[in-house]
Order: structure tokens, then C-alpha cells, then sequence
């Protein structure tokens, strides 16, 4: 995937960087790790000014578009009246404000600057009001990068996972400490009578349950009926904080998130990703009673760049986009588009398949029944032609991340046209490997590979 000035610039990085990337997830090998340049709209491109129709964005942050002009704009104007107070300030008020008026049922916001730090201080924000240590999460989930959290995703092994009614936590990484495990109780996705048995035996020791309302690192499985509303009723039994992770589905699936899509109410929520449209930012947002557990003398929350001038000024504007509602008509329209086209295509070849998730997010799985978990993702799915299909339309100029689990993210500046074309090539290219003619393996990031 790399071309010779793509090449050049990842050796530089070899030799500065370890394995020249900045995130583990970005290395695929030393031939095959992607390089850009520049991007714009739905479009990437590499230094050798090769151009990709863009599905991955950033793994979800972009939502309007790359480089949009009214965003960037506002920012440029915003950085001429500094960008670190540490105080109070009028971008990051009106963020808060739009979040509340976005998101049903949030009444307080504080923001940070990641995912990771985001569902880091939601936990302890958990952990404080209830006087209690221990999380439960769900198989196959990423909250990221910090210790507690980083057990069970989706690059987990089977074998250290333990039966599917006895779930044993997987460590995600060297370096975590194995006391960290006591802290922690896994549960498969989409398995209320599992998560009863667990909370049966442990409820009234568990701080919070923390949640994807739908698989993001999980090829967007949705939750089955019911799902989302049977752990709202376990956590009000047993006094548990439900944390909603949207840090990639928050104002990405309907304006308001899975709030507004689902119709469940989480006490926190924990937003990042399309919030600032590729600006870092995120935000842990909830309920009154709870959130004002932050502060002197409780739940300590903080970070110097926390609230920065050039983070709020565009989500603000990004915020401000998505009210207007023109931002989801598009997304709505391309990604029905793309997901319909995708069934017809699979059906027309005879491939037995699922396509689920939402407009703007979705995922494609090859199975006989709708993969219900994680675990299913890896015992019942068949990976190997898509990802060569993956393959194939990135050598053609469509991008979407190579990893079969990962969905595929769409923006508003993505056009019918952009779609038209996405699956003239996926077409295209499932035929050329269905008949051989194309062979080349998938390409998987080192810690995808499992």
C-alpha cells in the first residue's frame, strides 16, 4: 500500500518512532502501513498525491467532512484569542450547552480530550458516588487505553476467554497488572440471562456497568430487542451506574446519539470522536446527582487542556452543524445507499450474509445466522473473502480499515456518486475473488491478528 514517496517518509518514521507509528493499531507491516498527506471531504491522500475515497476517518472522529472550510474557519478565528485559559470560557460553556440540548436526559457535561480519558474518569466518577470498586464490561468492547478497561476487546483469543456463561477476563496488553483483574467482571454482548446470573452473585459490589450501546470494535452488532433495556433494569436494581460508551457512536448514529436512537437512558455517557469533527476533544456527560460528584474534596477530574480554545471552538461548530440537521439527511441517505447496495450485491452472488449497524455506521458479516457477540464474530463468521475484498477496493482508492470487525464510517461529505462507486468496486472485487482471480490476503494491523 505504500507508494515511493509513502515509502520514504514511514522509513524516516521507522527510525524515530517504534515501528513508526503513534498507536499500535496503525501498523499493519512494514510494506503496508498507511501513510497520508493531505485530505479533504470524504477523501484521503498519500504524498505521492494518490487519492482514497475515505471510510475509515480516523476510525470515526470525522463526520462532517476532512478540512471543512466552516469548521476550520471558526477555529482560525478562535485561535487569535489564545488557546489555554485554565478557566472558564465562553466556547466551552456553549459546548455544554449544545450537548444537553443535543443528548436526552444529560443535565451536566465536563470535558477532556479523549475516549481514554473520558471513560478513565467516568469510571472513578462511578466508583466515587457509589462507594464500590468493580466494573463489569462486555466481550469485545474497547474503552480505552488505560488499565482498567483494556481487557477482553476484540483481538481477545478465544482460548483465554474462558465458556460463555463463566467469562474469564483477557488481558489486552503486557505491562497491565494481573491485580487489575479483580477489579473487572466481563459478560458476553447481547446475554441478559448471563448478565442476571453475574449480577445475582455480585451486583451490590459493582460501581458501573460500562457499555457500548452497539459494537463499535464489534462490526456494529446492535443490541437484540430488550437488550439495552434489561441492563438499564439491572443497574436501577441493583444500584448501579449504567456508563454509555459513545465515543464512537455519540452524535454519529442520530443527533443525539444512542440516547436519541435507542431510547434508553444511561446515567453517564461518555463522547469523543464526532463531536469535534477530528479535533480532539471528548466529554463525560450525565445526570446532576452524579456529575456534581466531581469536584473539591470528591471526584477529582482534570487536564490542562481540557476545554482548549482550538478543541471547543470546533465542536462548537461541529455541534452547531449537526443541529441543523442537514449533516444526518446526508449520512442517512449514502449510508442506506451503500447498505442496501452491499445486501444486493451478496445476495445477487449467493453469499449468505448480514449487513447491520446504522447509516453511519455499519458492518458486513458473512454467516449463516446474525452473529448475536464477539464470540460469534470469531466462531461463526467467515473472514477471509471479505477481507481480500477489503483488499481489492483499497488498491482501487476505496478505503475502509482493513480489519474485518471494524465498520464502516461515513461522513456527510461522502455523495451518492462516492457510493456508486464504492460498490461497483466492491462488486467488483468480490467476483475476482470468488473466482481466483484475485488472491492477495487481507491486510491486519499486528494487534488485530489474532
Amino acid at each position: 500500500m505504500q507508494t515511493p514517496k509513502s515509502r520514504a517518509l514511514f522509513q524516516r518514521a521507522m527510525n524515530v518512532m517504534p515501528y513508526g507509528v503513534n498507536s499500535n493499531y496503525r501498523y499493519f507491516s512494514d510494506e503496508d502501513t498507511l501513510v497520508f498527506s493531505d485530505a479533504k471531504g470524504g477523501y484521503v491522500y498519500d504524498p505521492d498525491g494518490n487519492a482514497f475515497l475515505d471510510y475509515r476517518l480516523g476510525w470515526g472522529p470525522v463526520i462532517v467532512g476532512h478540512a471543512d472550510e466552516y469548521i476550520n474557519d471558526y477555529v482560525k478565528a478562535a485561535l487569535d484569542r489564545g488557546q489555554v485559559y485554565a478557566a472558564t470560557h465562553e466556547y466551552e460553556v456553549r459546548v455544554a450547552e449544545r450537548i444537553i440540548d443535543l443528548c436526552p436526559g444529560v443535565e451536566m457535561v465536563r470535558l477532556t480530550n479523549t475516549g481514554s480519558e473520558a471513560t478513565l474518569h467516568s469510571l472513578r466518577l462511578a466508583r466515587g458516588y457509589t462507594g464500590r470498586d468493580i466494573i463489569l464490561k462486555f466481550e469485545g468492547s474497547y474503552h480505552g487505553a488505560h488499565d482498567y478497561v483494556l481487557w477482553s476487546t476484540a483481538n481477545a483469543k478465544l482460548e483465554e476467554v474462558g465458556e460463555r456463561a463463566h467469562p474469564r477476563a483477557s488481558k489486552g496488553s503486557i505491562g497491565i497488572p494481573d491485580i487489575m483483574k479483580e477489579l473487572l467482571i466481563p459478560c458476553p454482548w447481547n446475554a441478559p440471562d448471563i448478565l442476571e446470573d453475574i449480577l445475582s452473585r455480585h451486583g451490590d459490589k459493582i460501581a458501573a456497568i460500562i457499555m457500548e450501546p452497539m459494537l463499535g470494535n464489534g462490526n456494529a452488532i446492535m443490541p437484540l430487542p430488550g437488550f439495552l433495556e434489561s441492563v438499564r433494569a439491572q443497574c436501577d436494581k441493583y444500584g448501579i451506574v449504567l456508563i454509555f460508551d459513545e465515543v464512537k457512536v455519540g452524535f454519529r448514529i442520530a443527533p443525539g446519539g444512542a440516547r436519541e436512537y435507542f431510547g434508553v437512558i444511561p446515567d453517564i455517557s461518555c463522547y469523543a470522536k464526532a463531536m469535534g469533527n477530528g479535533y480532539p476533544i471528548a466529554a463525560v456527560a450525565g445526570h446532576e446527582k452524579i456529575m456534581m460528584h466531581f469536584g473539591p474534596g470528591k471526584v477529582f477530574q482534570g487536564g490542562t487542556y481540557a476545554g482548549n480554545v482550538v478543541s471547543t471552538a470546533a465542536a462548537d461548530a461541529t455541534l452547531a452543524l449537526i443541529q441543523k440537521g442537514d449533516v444526518h439527511r446526508q449520512l442517512e441517505k449514502t449510508g442506506n445507499m451503500l447498505m442496501n447496495g452491499f445486501r444486493e450485491i451478496l445476495s445477487r452472488q449467493g453469499i449468505i450474509h448480514h449487513v447491520h449497524g446504522a447509516s453511519a455506521l455499519f458492518g458486513i458479516s458473512f454467516s449463516e445466522s446474525a452473529p448475536r457477540d464477539w464470540r460469534e464474530l470469531l466462531t461463526d463468521c467467515s473472514f477471509d473473502v471479505y477481507e481480500s475484498v477489503i483488499t481489492y477496493m483499497m488498491e482501487q482508492g476505496i478505503l475502509r480499515e482493513p480489519f474485518a470487525l471494524e465498520p464502516f464510517y461515513l461522513c456527510a461529505a461522502h455523495s451518492e456518486v462516492d457510493a456508486s462507486r464504492t460498490l461497483q468496486a466492491f462488486e467488483d472485487g468480490l467476483k475476482k475473488v470468488l473466482s481466483g482471480a484475485y488472491t492477495r490476503q487481507g491486510i491486519l494491523p499486528v494487534d488485530a491478528d489474532f
